[in-house]
């Protein structure tokens, strides 16, 4: 039995592993590599690695390779409705040739997974705004922080958008609501912080400006440029320094539970960077339950 594809533009340069699993299911890595190396797989008539990259035009083969049976988890995507499709379309804040920027909720994750299945790109998949090709999530943003959040519109400019920020030439600011008061106004946290990937610990180095825009006894308005893109990053530097976030139902302590919040008070505000010599600056409006809530706290942020 043989099978054959050919490689679009939306698919150049990308990994042939990563290939099959966008266009076939999510094989394990082990079955791949045991088809390349048996010739089952093969490019332009060529037997190839896991890492060769495929182009625009390519041929990609497949030889008695049995679907349906090996494929391990079929990926489940979320199917929006035109109600949802037309309020997160609301929320753009610019849409160009290459990527849009919107303004996300609280609440909603970039990509589908095991623990939520409503998710941006399945959305936006579904717009007529990527009609002609399809979202490309190229940084993170947490389920539960809001703000700038940009979305390419094809495989170049992703994979652009991408090594900018891997480069940390995207400048970003976020804006949180924390618990206490922060010794110092302004400063930098240097932090090893620790994640687990399955059973091993990694530790990694963390960075963060932060500046202190307002303050009362009760909490603080805080504004910080993650100079580092650790997992949650700026929610463990501020509950390591005794003010975790408002509304945040991981990094918290036991007397905080009194005054619960429903969202987390953590924002992206604004995303800076530059392509081609042409400079971008995006902000994010403030969600009416962070404004609610800097009113009730008696913070005021300057430019509000």
């Amino acid at each position: 039995m043989k099978k054959s594809f050919n490689v679009d533009s939306t698919f150049n340069d990308m990994r042939i592993d990563r290939w099959i699993r966008n266009n076939l299911g999510n094989y394990p890595q082990g079955l791949i590599e045991k088809s390349l190396k048996s010739g089952k797989v093969k490019i332009n008539n060529k037997k190839i690695k896991s890492s060769h990259k495929v182009k625009t035009g390519d041929t990609i083969d497949l030889f008695n390779f049995d679907f349906k049976e090996t494929i391990v988890q079929k990926t489940i995507k979320f199917v929006p409705s035109e109600e949802v499709i037309k309020e997160n379309e609301e929320l753009i804040i610019d849409n160009n040739d290459d990527f849009i920027v919107l303004n996300k909720s609280s609440g909603i994750s970039v990509q589908g997974g095991t623990k939520s299945k409503k998710n941006l790109v399945d959305i936006f998949a579904r717009s007529e705004i990527f009609q002609d090709t399809k979202p490309f999530s190229v940084h993170r943003l947490d389920k539960d922080t809001s703000g700038v959040f940009i979305m390419a519109k094809h495989r170049q400019s992703a994979q652009l958008l991408t090594s900018l920020f891997r480069l940390r030439k995207v400048h970003k600011t976020y804006l949180a609501i924390c618990h206490g008061e922060l010794q110092k106004d302004s400063g930098e946290w240097n932090d090893d912080l620790t994640r687990y990937d399955n059973d091993r610990e990694v530790v990694e180095k963390a960075r963060t400006l932060y500046k202190v825009l307002d303050k009362n006894s009760i909490c603080s308005l805080v504004e910080m440029k993650p100079i580092t893109g650790r997992k949650h990053q700026l929610r463990k530097q501020l509950y390591a320094v005794g003010c975790p976030i408002y509304g945040d139902q991981k990094y918290k302590f036991s007397n905080t539970d009194k005054a619960i919040n429903k969202n987390l008070m953590l924002h992206s505000y604004q995303i800076k960077f530059m392509i081609n010599d042409k400079k971008y600056t995006y902000t994010a409006l403030l969600p009416d339950y962070f404004k609610k809530l800097l009113k009730t706290k008696r913070l005021r942020f300057p430019n509000s």
